[in-house]
């Protein structure tokens, strides 16, 4: 299997538009530090009272991170998914956010979906079985 050596093509937000998406990057470095469990407690609280998002909104917040963040466009899918999952909370709404591995090869990943589609994941994630889920 080969993984992608470079990072895709980030786009420029504006000043103005780059303080959500930094303070959701932000809050995500933290939470990714934390057990599983904290994890699933803390977006189970957060999502509360959100409605459900869209695929575009879910995208344009997957985007915004990525944007802002070089580490979010590299390898680490699980501070992505976070920061993707906690801006689009901050919009007023809510993805459902999962955490799967698969076993041959080994991997784990994480990830926003809509409407049970992967949100801006170029591979999928068929190949992952969920182990946490919030939706």
């Amino acid at each position: 299997m080969t993984v992608p050596m470079s990072l895709s093509q980030q786009r420029k937000l504006p000043p103005t538009r780059r303080v959500l998406p930094w303070l959701a990057v932000l809050a995500a470095r933290a939470l990714a530090r934390t057990s599983p469990r904290r994890i699933r407690a803390v977006l189970g609280f957060v999502r509360r009272r959100a409605a459900p998002a869209t695929a575009a909104q879910a995208l344009a917040a997957r985007e915004d991170v990525v944007a802002v963040s070089l580490l979010c466009a590299g390898q680490f899918c699980l501070q992505r998914s976070l920061a993707t999952a906690l801006l689009c909370r901050l919009r007023g709404v809510w993805p459902t956010w999962c955490s799967g591995v698969r076993t041959a090869p080994f991997g784990a990943h994480a990830w926003v979906e809509v409407d049970g589609q992967p949100v801006g994941e170029p591979h999928g994630c068929a190949a992952y079985r969920r182990i946490i889920t919030v939706r």
